[in-house]
């Protein structure tokens, strides 16, 4: 019988709060649980520290991890080398250049794939380089994202514009605009928790971004290590140079990741992330009422079926995907990235 105690690597001490132990601590059972589902090991026990509630969705999100590790789809495609062929000038729109790049680094099958089962998304050097992960958040989770969203609504019912980039334009709106921003500058708490609502703010998202960032325990340690590290040296600044509200705002942040953006586009088009890391995976929940939407990857000739609440894992690399849907209601995408 495995119990899930806190192991940290030895070069982290981990900055004590209530929201960062409890992410831990989800991603610590998640991670042992996986491992035993995967080895055929014995039950895992619950650190004490983690609700009945965030503990089944934790057993949830291990089986669908589980469900897609044992699912890989194989691709032609050395990631690496896909990596060294595009430059921050292939937007995705020239025609002629993605043709050409798909006959460079063709993905090995025929014509467009649909996916719509839980599944792993191998390269030609066995590289995992996207998880995808249909029906990993609960619907109680996609009711506390909702909650979270709303809390929000004053600050991004401004960020609509006429003109501006595709996460703005009100051209890609069909209806309620919501949306966040990254921040790039030196430490600081972004616009929209400088308000008074910041604590309750955070308190509402701290259960989906403890979840997220278990997942990210699961399918790249590395890069949910050094988000736990940044965090925890942001944590240790902050208050040793009384940088203004970041310490208040820290003890709720529940994410390894340090920027969460919201998008709620009805339809985006292709585009590239300059502002990730080729290593590194970015992650994008959804949650909403809506049916018939679909993700395409048009790199790797994949189009996934983009259900409510499910959470898809990829490396910057090759682009990130464009989204059609057809709305029965509103949708909204949570999307969380490594910005360190």
């Amino acid at each position: 019988m495995n119990s899930s105690s806190p192991s940290p690597p030895d070069s982290i001490k981990i900055w004590r709060t209530w929201a960062l132990t409890v992410t831990y601590e989800a991603g610590e059972y998640t991670e042992q649980k996986f491992k035993a589902e995967k080895t055929g090991g014995g039950p895992v026990i619950p650190s004490p520290n983690l609700d009945t509630d965030l503990v089944m969705v934790c057993d949830h999100l291990a089986d669908v991890l589980i469900k897609a590790y044992k699912n890989p789809i194989q691709m032609q495609m050395d990631i690496a080398r896909y990596s060294k062929l595009i430059s921050p000038k292939d937007t995705g729109h020239n025609e002629h250049r993605e043709a050409r790049l798909l006959e460079r680094c063709p993905p090995g099958h025929e014509g467009k794939r649909l996916v719509d089962e839980p599944a792993t998304i191998v390269d030609a050097s066995g590289a995992i380089i996207a998880w995808y992960l249909p029906d990993a958040l609960t619907d109680t989770t996609q009711k506390e994202i909702r909650e979270a969203t709303d809390l929000l609504a004053p600050s991004l019912e401004k960020s609509v514009r006429a003109d501006g980039n595709w996460q703005t334009n009100q051209t890609l709106f069909n209806r309620s605009s919501e949306d966040g921003h990254e921040n790039v500058s030196d430490p600081e708490v972004s616009a929209s928790l400088k308000g008074p609502s910041c604590e309750n703010i955070l308190k509402a998202i701290a259960r989906p971004a403890a979840i997220t960032s278990a997942a990210l325990r699961v399918m790249h340690p590395e890069q949910y290590w050094a988000g736990l590290r940044t965090l925890s040296n942001l944590g240790n600044i902050a208050v040793s140079k009384d940088l203004p509200q970041m310490p208040e705002a820290l003890q709720y942040w529940a994410s390894v990741f340090n920027t969460l953006s919201i998008i709620s586009n009805r339809e985006t088009p292709h585009h590239q992330d300059h502002m990730s890391i080729a290593e590194c995976f970015n992650i994008l929940t959804t949650m909403g009422n809506y049916s018939n939407a679909w993700m395409t990857m048009p790199s790797l000739q994949l189009e996934f079926k983009y259900n409510s609440g499910f959470a898809e894992l990829q490396v910057s690399e090759p682009r990130p995907p464009k989204f059609r849907t057809w709305d029965l209601g509103v949708r909204d995408s949570d999307v969380r990235f490594l910005n360190a």
